[in-house]
């Protein structure tokens, strides 16, 4: 797995030391420059996931590095934490408004640096891995949640949730009639989750109708019940009455013949490790994969379990 990279960027031998040293403890791949210029020749040759910046730098300032990577599309996303010894209020709006996502004041205290540095790169890896349309998490967050799982070895249950028949939908209906569907499906199971499931149960949103819940065994039966019943009374209101008395929609098939496709059903497959020993993500995907056939031979809404 590649390892986080980090530039730091300061013509100070010891705060150079200090903060790659504090750094280099929690797993950080650092690098370093000592002056503006050198900074983004190693941004153009190896692209760090952030950077530690000192504002009082020879020739090329902090400041004008970080205008000149903002200015930049292939480096404007790299997140920048400013090292400063300027506590004037108006110099802190200028490096805010040059793009700068966080801060610190000299002398800091090392502890301080790392903590700003992983607030500052989970802040940036959330912002990139939620869905803008539902405002949930999506794979990268996914991925996380069910590796701690296995770490920690607790038993789970991984909800992948599907709608059938929404393309149809969405030529019938158009894409604004087919995002307000997504987005009240996804406050649908934030509500369930919050009436039925644990604190800690994780929502996602991987893509177009494609959502996640990670729960508990003991739960997730009735979860999934309850979620089909709320989904197959909810949807109905989307179609028109014509559409509703007739109980299907015409919408062109993959050939491009105009075919009736049925009012949508909600899937879900789910793979839990109660019985089943799942050690790694391909195979939960293997699983999945078998399960989501099953829930397609069945022509209403349903869920299958792995056990």
């Amino acid at each position: 797995m590649e390892r986080t990279s980090i530039l730091v960027v300061d013509d100070d031998p010891f705060v150079m030391d200090v903060i790659k040293t504090v750094l280099e403890k929690e797993s950080y791949d650092v690098r370093g420059a000592v002056n503006g210029q050198e900074a983004l020749d190693k941004v153009s040759k190896h692209m760090p996931h952030l950077i530690v910046l000192d504002y009082m730098l020879p020739e090329l300032d902090g400041y004008h590095v970080c205008l000149k990577l903002k200015e930049d599309a292939q480096y404007k996303h790299i997140p920048i934490i400013m090292l400063t010894a300027r506590d004037d209020m108006d110099d802190k709006i200028k490096l805010l408004d040059a793009g700068v996502d966080d801060y610190i004041l000299k002398p800091f205290d090392p502890r301080e640096l790392v903590a700003r540095v992983k607030m500052v790169l989970r802040r940036v890896t959330q912002s990139l891995d939620t869905n803008s349309l539902t405002k949930l998490p999506g794979d990268i967050s996914f991925s996380k949640q069910i590796e701690e799982h296995m770490q920690k070895g607790t038993l789970f249950a991984v909800c992948s949730i599907e709608l059938s028949d929404f393309k149809a939908f969405n030529e019938r209906y158009g894409f604004e009639h087919g995002n307000r569907v997504i987005k009240e499906i996804a406050i649908m199971i934030k509500k369930l989750v919050d009436n039925v499931g644990n604190e800690d149960d994780f929502i996602g949103h991987i893509g177009g109708v494609n959502f996640v819940v990670i729960t508990t065994p003991g739960i997730v039966d009735r979860f999934c019940t309850e979620l089909i019943n709320r989904f197959d009374l909810f949807i109905f209101s989307f179609y028109s009455p014509e559409d509703q008395n007739k109980g299907y929609i015409l919408a062109h098939n993959r050939e491009g013949d105009l075919v009736r496709c049925p009012v949508m059903k909600i899937r879900i497959a789910v793979a839990t490790n109660e019985k089943e020993k799942i050690f790694t993500s391909t195979q939960i995907s293997n699983i999945m994969v078998k399960l989501k056939e099953k829930t397609k031979s069945v022509a209403k809404s349903n869920y299958v379990r792995n056990d």
